[in-house]
């Protein structure tokens, strides 16, 4: 293969959700992928839960996984946004002609991405913690820490916010950003709430963010982002007792008009979730060099409340195939961060001020709750149109980016 032919292989680094995506569509689009996951072990029961926004679904349905969430997810409807006072400040949907979002608990989804890239016959290799890579002429080879090696075309880095790839092409690189909060949350089989009907509630209580939902089997899920001024890593988080982060919520919420006290006090502390620091990745200049490229995470990360995390991941992941399927591998990058820069930065942009929100002050707080009934009455549904509509067509062929001759 010559230094500007087409990808035939391919190497993933990451093992979550955006890597076997990505590799199952670059098998779709011709390019024999394998999967290399630093854990030993998968992460099977792992993780909270997720919403799958409507593109996401969409981008999932251009490699033929869609009907997967629509399977294990239960749809949200709307978000509808609280008080602390339990005042309804305003509701917030996509456009009525898109599909419902879906929310997922990571694990059923963890399970159901791996079982199809089994089933499609994608290789998964654990225990391969990525130390370094070499570059030459006629392709790439990833050192593992375990002494072995392995050599493809081209090497993808879906390593998650703190990827060990994204230094390699760039050691300049920035690294993620403390967002003021720590999250939490858990499942309950039974909370003897009525069911809130397909619609998330997100409630800003006077000293922390309280989300939930009741599904109709009474069963729910719940979380919280408290805000903590001093960086926190997951593992401090964790190395404090459920027990006690569970009389600090309960503290947080003491006053509020919302079902925060109620659900937390339900919560077994065996099924507590802390799932660590909320963290913002700023915007990644370099997302390809030579034979290495990012996506998910590893190259835009927004936060969590935008809820769009796992949905523009999935969509990199597509479009960098078909970008892979049609191009030079080096036209194909370049031509894959022409589609994808704007609409991630945007996205990111978007769920940079929802936190805001999250943490204002007593003042910042009236205000908000102010306004906030105001501002959302005179936005159009369809405005949203631009974040959760966006459509992946498969089968368009993907044009070689300006400055390029054709292939």
């Amino acid at each position: 293969m010559t230094s500007t032919g087409k990808a035939r292989t391919a190497l993933v680094i990451g093992g979550g959700i955006a890597g076997p995506v990505a590799a199952m569509a670059l098998r779709r689009a011709g390019v024999e992928a394998t999967v290399h996951e630093a854990y030993d072990s998968t992460a099977d029961g792992v993780g909270g839960g997720m919403t799958i926004a409507p593109n996401g679904q969409d981008a999932l349905d251009a490699i033929g996984m869609g009907d997967l969430v629509r399977a294990i997810g239960t749809p949200v409807t709307a978000m509808v946004l609280r008080s602390g006072t339990g005042r309804r400040l305003a509701r917030f949907a996509p456009p009525p002609r898109l599909a419902a979002q879906r929310f997922v608990w990571r694990a059923d989804l963890y399970r159901g991405i791996h079982d199809e890239a089994e089933r499609r016959s994608v290789p998964v290799h654990h225990g391969k913690r990525l130390t370094g890579v070499t570059e030459t002429d006629s392709g790439v080879t990833a050192q593992f820490a375990d002494g072995t090696r392995a050599s493809a075309d081209i090497l993808i880095g879906a390593d998650g916010i703190r990827s060990t790839v994204r230094p390699l092409i760039d050691p300049a690189a920035p690294r993620p950003n403390y967002a003021g909060l720590v999250c939490f949350g858990a499942r309950l089989d039974e909370c003897g709430l009525p069911s809130t009907e397909g619609v998330m509630h997100m409630c800003f209580g006077k000293r922390a963010f309280f989300g939930y939902q009741v599904f109709d089997d009474s069963s729910a899920v719940w979380f919280v982002n408290l805000p903590h001024p001093d960086p926190m890593t997951a593992a401090e988080a964790r190395a404090i007792d459920a027990r006690q982060w569970l009389r600090t919520l309960r503290t947080a919420f003491a006053g509020d008009s919302i079902p925060a006290l109620e659900m937390i006090s339900a919560t077994d502390p065996g099924r507590f979730l802390i799932t660590g620091p909320m963290e913002n990745m700023p915007s990644v200049p370099t997302w390809t060099r030579g034979r290495l490229a990012l996506i998910g995470d590893a190259a835009h990360a927004p936060s969590s409340s935008s809820g769009q995390g796992a949905s523009i991941a999935v969509e990199s992941a597509v479009e960098l195939a078909r970008c892979l399927r049609d191009l030079p591998y080096d036209q194909a990058f370049a031509a894959y961060e022409r589609l994808r820069r704007p609409r991630v930065e945007r996205v990111i942009k978007f769920g940079a001020r929802t936190n805001s929100n999250k943490t204002p002050g007593p003042v910042g707080r009236v205000l908000r709750d102010l306004l906030m009934p105001v501002g959302m009455k005179l936005i159009d549904p369809e405005k949203s149109a631009w974040q959760f509509g966006h459509h992946i067509d498969w089968d368009a062929k993907v044009s070689p980016p300006t400055g390029y001759g054709a292939p």
